[in-house]
């Protein structure tokens, strides 16, 4: 089987997959000051959880947003699970060609989810690609496959911590829909901004976006509060919460030969 391992700055996302079938998942906190010794006793925790064996992992495909984190990541991969992990990075297949100022700027999570994303829309189709993260990611793909550009905003979660630590009388609040776009109190009155006012970001960016690359672009959104914003707009098609780990695994079949 093939482990997928995406480190981001908030969340480490962890796949399993039986041919092109995810058999487990799982997300945990990113811990810039863990090392490969203590990731390793978590993972095969939740190895063991699935009675998962670590004879089981034939190969492994790695993307890291975490410099500090990747060596750490691959030493696991060598030391207890006996493999050499694909790293996404220079010199690694992915079928997209980065049409940016500067290539190796362009984070490698939204080549991989790129990748996948191509595999989701209808060919010849442009793509916009929308991470929410720790920032929210919108990622254009023209109709030929190329990475054209990005924009990026804080995440919704990250503005919602900013109003808690830089406004005095302001709570933590839930990241929830509330009942109405005019808050009767300080919790709705946030989650009104948060929400409402962060779907009406994502609508212009992809209006602006569309414009820009011409056609009918598709848009596909991932990350752990896109359900949340999709459902407050309709100009996102589709919900993948697992894109980027569908392209670790499409990366690793270009590159394991």
């Amino acid at each position: 089987m093939l482990l997928c391992i995406d480190i981001g700055n908030t969340n480490i996302k962890l796949g399993l997959f039986d041919g092109d079938k995810i058999r487990a998942h799982w997300r945990i906190a990113t811990d810039r000051a863990r090392l490969a010794d203590e990731y390793a006793m978590l993972l095969l925790d939740l190895f063991s959880a699935q009675q998962i064996k670590i004879g089981d992992v034939s190969g492994i495909a790695l993307s890291s947003v975490v410099p500090a984190l990747t060596p750490e990541f691959a030493d696991l991969a060598k030391r207890y699970l006996k493999q050499t992990p694909i790293v996404v990075g220079p010199g690694v297949k992915t079928g997209i060609n980065i049409r940016t100022d500067h290539p190796a700027e362009v984070g490698t999570d939204l080549i991989v989810n790129a990748v996948a994303a191509r595999a989701l829309a209808p060919r010849n189709a442009p793509i916009i690609v929308i991470a929410f993260g720790t920032a929210t990611a919108f990622s254009a793909v023209s109709a030929s496959g190329d990475f054209v550009g990005v924009a990026i905003a804080p995440g919704v979660g990250t503005s919602a911590e900013a109003l808690f630590r830089f406004a005095a009388k302001l709570p933590q609040v839930e990241l929830a829909r509330p009942p109405h776009a005019i808050g009767k109190n300080t919790v709705h009155s946030m989650q009104a901004g948060l929400i409402f006012g962060y779907a009406g970001l994502v609508e212009g960016l992809i209006k602006r976006m569309r414009d820009e690359l011409g056609g009918n672009a598709r848009v596909i959104a991932t990350g752990g509060l896109a359900q949340l914003i999709a459902s407050e707009t309709t100009l996102i098609e589709i919900v993948e919460p697992n894109l980027t780990l569908l392209g670790l695994r499409q990366i690793y079949e270009m590159n394991k030969s």
